[in-house]
């Protein structure tokens, strides 16, 4: 397929946040977001808010922001009600809503969805065909938008982002892997990756706030593997005690030319778009003060 007709920016803002926050305090931090000049905020779904709700709660509160789920679980919703569900807020909202998709964990999906993870690409793959077969008898778009990318990492869904979906959302990537994705999936397909940034100039504490966002992401395999496919041993992917080498590969630290030389390094390897996804010690909220920083320097 071709790259997503929406123009999301050079680089947008990534933030599981909202789910700490009122539904009427999210509004307003995508309201800020889209002050800043980001035209892209991307929004989780783990054990959290329903991302078909949250996304249409924030485009409804916002004007030109352009809401995209990264990613949205497959395993959540059969895939008529995924389809229909992108072509419903494609109708309310032309143009600014990005649908991302993938096949989450095996943890998330066995034991917490209870659904059979045995087979994912498989599953998605099958997925995706029935998406584009499904019926809809409501108004709205008949064809499926052309904004659909998928949570991939591996050379198959890479594959599979570039042929049945516009593109590819990797996330937890060194830049490596951002341009291993490009050679994988072309020229043409949008390519997406998530940034995690720290600003704070001071390596010991910057690393300590990167590794306490880091270890979840440490004990799943999908994202231990595919480090391992860049060189990673078992010694720097300890889930409590990360290396400071992958640390440093996963998570931009230090001034806010340090983030713009990553976000910048992304770009070089062939990333299309950045989601920048902002740390910060003691807080689950990126900082209003960071956060325009950033805007002011990566816009």
């Amino acid at each position: 397929m071709s790259a997503t007709t929406m123009d999301l920016g050079r680089v947008g803002i990534w933030t599981g946040a909202m789910d700490a926050m009122p539904s009427s305090d999210a509004a307003g931090f995508a309201r800020l977001i889209e002050e800043l000049g980001f035209r892209t905020l991307w929004i989780p779904e783990t054990v959290g808010r329903d991302p078909m709700v949250n996304a249409t709660l924030l485009l409804e509160r916002t004007s030109t922001l352009q809401i995209a789920t990264g990613i949205a679980n497959v395993y959540a919703r059969d895939a008529v009600t995924m389809a229909n569900t992108q072509r419903a807020i494609e109708e309310a909202f032309p143009g600014r809503f990005l649908l991302g998709l993938g096949v989450s964990h095996a943890h998330l999906v066995d034991r917490v969805r209870k659904h059979d993870y045995s087979k994912p690409y498989s599953y998605m793959v099958d997925y995706l065909t029935d998406m584009d077969g499904s019926i809809f008898r409501a108004v709205g778009p008949e064809q499926l938008p052309q904004a659909r990318v998928l949570a991939a990492l591996g050379p198959k869904m890479l594959e599979l982002a570039a042929t049945k979906a516009n593109g590819a959302h990797p996330y937890f990537v060194p830049v490596e892997h951002t341009a291993r994705a490009r050679e994988i999936m072309g020229p043409d397909a949008t390519l997406a990756p998530e940034q995690m940034v720290v600003l704070d100039t001071d390596p010991t504490t910057a690393r300590e706030t990167a590794r306490k966002n880091m270890s979840v992401y440490l004990r799943a395999p999908n994202y231990v593997n595919n480090l391992k496919r860049f060189g990673f041993t078992d010694e720097d992917v300890v889930a409590d005690a990360p290396s400071d080498r992958l640390v440093d590969a996963i998570v931009a630290w230090g001034d806010v030319d340090a983030i713009v030389d990553r976000v910048r390094a992304h770009h070089d390897a062939g990333a299309d778009h950045v989601a920048v996804q902002v740390l910060a010690a003691g807080t689950f909220v990126p900082p209003e003060d960071q956060l325009r920083e950033l805007a002011a320097a990566l816009l």
